[in-house]
């Protein structure tokens, strides 16, 4: 595999950035000196953007991808609404779901990415991961898609178990959480 630009590492990057500078302007975290460091959060803060808009999206796949120059999907990359990285009904993220629907979606459910990419090294498939389906139903929600968004929040729904409660994954063969 070797070593790589991971575009969700980066965002996340961009949120803890993004996040330590508002706890400086609403909390006033750190007093004058925190609000010292915000010019250089900022500035910061918009180069990763910069950067994961700029090698994070392949316009090829048209698609956010796992990481930079990859043709590989990763739908962890579906939380950027979440955080207000891009809003959902931005045509980069859009392209992104249309592309995690093409290729990730199975039995209604969306894996993380393609294990045979060997982008973890670890051997054999997965099944869907759940945090993964949510994120796509909130993206459909939040782009304006909500007859979509609640057929996979309804979906999803269904597979919990007595408590409510949920496991990483699920496998649509065997109709089991894993």
């Amino acid at each position: 595999c070797g070593r790589r630009h991971f575009t969700h590492s980066k965002v996340m990057a961009w949120v803890a950035i993004d996040r330590a500078a508002r706890a400086i302007e609403e909390f006033g975290i750190g007093g004058d000196e925190g609000r010292g460091h915000l010019p250089h959060l900022h500035a910061l803060r918009e180069r990763i953007r910069a950067e994961v808009l700029d090698r994070g999206f392949n316009p090829r796949v048209n698609a956010f991808t796992q990481s930079y120059g990859s043709d590989h999907l990763d739908a962890s990359v579906l939380v950027m609404p979440h955080y207000g990285f891009l809003p959902a009904d931005d045509p980069r993220m859009r392209g992104t779901v249309t592309a995690i629907e093409r290729s990730l979606m199975r039995d209604g459910f969306v894996l993380r990415y393609d294990t045979q990419s060997g982008a973890d090294g670890l051997p054999g498939v997965e099944g869907a991961f759940l945090a993964c389906t949510f994120w796509l139903a909130d993206n459909y929600a939040f782009s304006g898609r909500i007859d979509d968004a609640e057929a996979v929040f309804e979906r999803l729904l269904g597979l919990r178990n007595h408590l409510g409660l949920y496991a990483e994954a699920y496998d649509p063969v065997l109709k089991r959480q894993t």
